[in-house]
């Protein structure tokens, strides 16, 4: 599809905030809003929400604030008559909605085409068993694992994968009904939690990667096939912590080339099975510290958590570029908003380093386990830049506004953090302070 073929676009938002799906959609959203509209289309936005900046009168021609539910949507497109919609802005609520109501026929009767992401590419990332399918399909790496319906399909799968295992919710965002399962006594509950959470009713057991690096790739492709790389992101805690509570620095410091550019190519090769022609997508992976072998965690074809840091750390508008690719428009045709010169087909390339550290309140839920783990736990974050890692790591530490000033937890009224060596063990909010005092202890890694 042409952009001269486009004259409105119905956008869902993501809804309220809550953990996992937060404040950067609403980032995303309000900027592929803009965009578009800067280019002549008509913008018709739903959203639940209106503490948002993209439920602003200003922001788009049409607004409606209501239920993200198929029925809310159905009745607004049978009024505005959009050309077509764009779903991978609004999070994992605007994928679901998607599906739904391509799926009941909603979307072919108002003759409402799907941007961004195609019913196929959204099946094919979302549906954890079709996604192993599809990558199995194509050659690709992928942990063992498979769908279960309930706890007597998932003991055969425990049976076969062996124990620990991670159980995780087929179409839920922010690791919502994820847990480890180490002992055959924990796999019920695990599977309960999973199916719960899951509004397909299905939970998704995997193989035990435990303690393996992870990494992102936020990658955006056009209709024209150019590809390029926006961001790497190394999470500072193995495989095993959600990523929206590891710290994460930009660009990934511990690749070695060869790494690097295999994960390029994956991300690439991912796409391509997946079916994502044109916009952003997070690819995530998991490498073996021993023998350096690469897996694929998942992939998600819409603008992220990811992305949203990526775009802060780069500087390159990861929404609104692919708002734009998903219209119709190439990456060589957009002009680079930082060089003003230069295409957004050129790969960003940064000079200093970018740290995240996620910001916990665990003094506000009480009762609440605060061990982390596959379920996102941290209510916001703080973003720094630095020139080294250690500089911007000190910068982010002192951003959280928790009383520390320094790297061993000490501040103006605290002193250094003290630890246990059986603490060092425990993935808390508090471990990075903790970890660096005993380094500092000189105790052996």
């Amino acid at each position: 599809m042409k952009p001269t073929d486009i004259h409105t676009i119905l956008i869902p938002g993501s809804g309220p905030i809550v953990i996992g799906q937060a404040a950067e959609f609403d980032y995303s959203g309000t900027q592929a809003v803009k965009a578009l509209r800067s280019l002549g289309h008509r913008i018709v936005l739903v959203n639940s929400n209106p503490a948002t900046i993209m439920t602003d009168p200003d922001i788009a021609d049409a607004t409606y604030i209501e239920p993200l539910t198929p029925e809310a949507l159905e009745a607004i497109i049978e009024k505005e008559k959009p050309d077509v919609m764009l779903p991978t802005v609004g999070g994992q609520t605007g994928l679901n909605l998607a599906m739904i109501l391509s799926e009941r026929g909603v979307l072919a009767k108002h003759g409402v085409k799907l941007i961004g992401a195609s019913l196929t590419a959204i099946k094919a990332a979302e549906d954890r068993l079709l996604f192993r399918e599809t990558m199995k399909e194509h050659g690709l790496p992928i942990p063992e694992g498979g769908p279960a319906y309930n706890f007597a399909e998932a003991q055969e799968i425990a049976a076969q994968a062996g124990y620990p295992l991670l159980v995780r919710a087929s179409f839920a965002m922010g690791g919502t009904g994820a847990s480890w399962v180490y002992q055959p006594e924990e796999l019920g509950e695990a599977i309960r939690k999973g199916i719960a959470a899951s509004p397909i009713g299905q939970a998704w057991i995997e193989q035990s990667i435990l303690g393996w690096k992870e990494y992102e790739l936020e990658v955006m492709r056009d209709a024209a096939d150019n590809f390029v790389v926006v961001c790497s992101i190394e999470n500072l805690d193995p495989m095993g912590i959600h990523t929206g509570d590891s710290i994460t620095v930009a660009p990934a410091q511990t690749l070695t080339d060869r790494e690097y550019q295999r994960m390029r190519s994956l991300a690439r090769q991912v796409m391509s099975a997946v079916g994502v022609e044109t916009g952003g997508a997070n690819v995530q992976f998991a490498v073996d510290p021993v023998d350096g072998r690469i897996v694929i965690i998942e992939m998600n074809p819409r603008v992220s958590r990811s992305s949203a840091l990526a775009s802060k750390a780069t500087g390159f508008p990861i929404a609104k570029i692919a708002a734009l690719v998903a219209a119709g428009y190439t990456l060589d045709q957009i002009t680079n908003d930082i060089t003003g010169v230069t295409k957004a087909a050129f790969e960003p390339s940064i000079d200093y380093v970018v740290v995240k550290i996620p910001r916990w309140a665990f003094e506000k839920f009480q009762g609440v386990d605060p061990t982390l783990g596959p379920q996102m736990k941290s209510v916001g974050e703080v973003l720094a830049l630095g020139r080294t890692f250690p500089e911007a790591l000190q910068k982010a530490v002192q951003s959280l506004e928790i009383g520390v000033d320094a790297l061993d937890g000490s501040g103006p009224k605290r002193e250094p953090i003290a630890y246990t060596l059986d603490e060092l063990c425990l993935p808390r909010a508090e471990r990075l302070f903790k970890v660096y005092c005993a380094i500092e202890d000189g105790v052996a890694l």
